[in-house]
């Protein structure tokens, strides 16, 4: 069975899918990726198969626009406005090149936003499509819709609350973007254009599988959802086993206590020289040594402090991780995952994406972290408290740690192959899904 994957967004979007894929072809699936040519060395690296959709992500994360939706802060309508405009500049090309990724397979396999994309190409080829999402959007009465504020349990009517949000928040991201896909509909696709309600309306009363990639664990799996909506446990790409860190990074995790790492991934910023300053300050006043991530920008090494601070380009979670005394990070569900299979209390410092502010909030709940700090809240006596509080209390400490050793004993990727196998075979007898 060939299956085409499409997934678009940074590598914190891909990263898990080359695994999830890498998993699939393990069990007999032949496996495209469709996504980003900055992800092509990666996917064919893991022995996959890889087709080109979009612009390239790196540049497109450095551009005006990019820097424009992450100016918006917590102004959720604001930031989708922004994000739909900046995505129409690459539309009409991800909508072609994903046509000609899945003319040859027998599935699609989406994810989020890929979703949006690959719909109208499965509807255009007549093939079945099935999701893979990293963070929840069916709706339930358990909690509520990311782009929406939660609210405590003891608030009235907070399950219809709940419910309503994802109601709201699916049909308004579709009355965002539906322009933009009825223009590719038609002109690309030869299709007609979509009616008000469709495609999510179709998803949730075609009970369309879902697989999520993230642990019960962390987010218990709600009681309302059907049993078409799989919760399998993240899907975890592990270090190359030839992979080696440098000496000179060795030789700094040696020289004292475990650092604290800081790392904002692919999100980028207007003045990263600022946020490197202000993070370094930080992390002096609360007494801390620093790994910090240069995939953000920032200063050089020479205007670092050599003894406490270290610079580190793209290293692995896995192996980074374990050996930190804590984590500073975005919030993405990729390094939010690794951070607690880590055992490590995570600080989160959202930069926009509801998704960031989501997990966040998650692991303040969970207890294996601080209350979160908006990007644009951040200060040095913010962080710097932070993170005494991150390294100082044992409660904290044990809880992440408990969680981590349960994160680490799941294996998501096997538990998403085995169900996706129980549903394309169960699509296979009923018969493939109706547009």
């Amino acid at each position: 069975m060939h299956v085409t994957l499409v997934t678009i967004g940074s590598r914190g979007d891909v990263q898990p899918y080359i695994a999830l894929g890498g998993g699939l072809q393990a069990a007999g699936y032949h496996v495209r990726l469709a996504t980003h040519t900055d992800f092509e060395p990666m996917i064919r690296s893991r022995g996959l198969d890889f087709s080109p959709i979009g612009s390239n992500i790196s540049e497109m994360m450095q551009s005006e626009a990019a820097h424009s939706v992450l100016d918006t802060g917590n102004n959720r309508l604001l930031y989708l406005r922004r994000l739909i405009h900046a995505a129409e500049a690459m539309a009409s090309q991800a909508f072609t090149e994903c046509l000609n990724a899945c003319q040859d397979a027998d599935a699609l396999l989406l994810s989020m936003p890929g979703f949006y994309v690959g719909y109208h190409v499965a509807e255009k080829l007549g093939r079945p499509f099935y999701l893979a999402y990293l963070q929840p959007i069916t709706p339930t009465r358990a909690f509520a819709h990311r782009l929406f504020p939660a609210l405590p349990n003891w608030f009235p009517l907070r399950g219809f609350y709940n419910q309503l949000t994802h109601i709201v928040s699916e049909q308004a991201i579709w009355q965002l973007v539906r322009p933009l896909c009825n223009r590719a509909r038609c002109d690309i696709l030869n299709l007609p254009p979509m009616p008000i309600r469709k495609p999510f309306e179709q998803v949730r009363k075609g009970r369309i599988p879902i697989l999520y990639g993230y642990s019960p664990a962390v987010l218990p799996r709600p009681s309302d959802w059907g049993d078409h909506v799989y919760v399998a446990g993240n899907w975890f790409l592990d270090s190359p086993p030839d992979w080696q860190p440098s000496p000179d990074l060795l030789d700094f995790l040696e020289s004292g206590s475990p650092p604290i790492y800081v790392g904002f991934g692919s999100m980028s910023n207007r003045h990263p020289a600022a946020i490197t300053e202000l993070v370094v300050k930080a992390l002096s006043l609360s007494g801390q040594r620093g790994l910090l991530l240069k995939g953000w920008g920032g200063l050089s090494k020479a205007d670092l402090p050599n003894n406490t601070i270290f610079q580190v380009g793209s290293i692995p979670h896995d192996w980074l991780f374990p050996r930190m005394a804590a984590l500073v990070h975005h919030g993405g569900a990729g390094t939010t995952a690794a951070g607690l299979r880590a055992g490590k209390p995570s600080i989160i410092v959202p930069f926009g994406p509801p998704d960031q502010t989501f997990w966040g909030r998650r692991v303040f709940d969970l207890g294996v972290g601080p209350q979160p700090i908006p990007q644009k809240q951040l200060t040095v006596e913010r962080l710097a408290e932070a993170i005494y509080l991150a390294v100082s209390n044992e409660a904290m400490a044990s809880r992440a740690a408990a969680l981590g050793k349960h994160l680490q004993s799941e294996d998501g990727v096997a538990n998403a192959v085995e169900a996706f196998h129980k549903i394309t075979r169960e699509t296979s007898t009923a018969g493939a899904i109706s547009f």
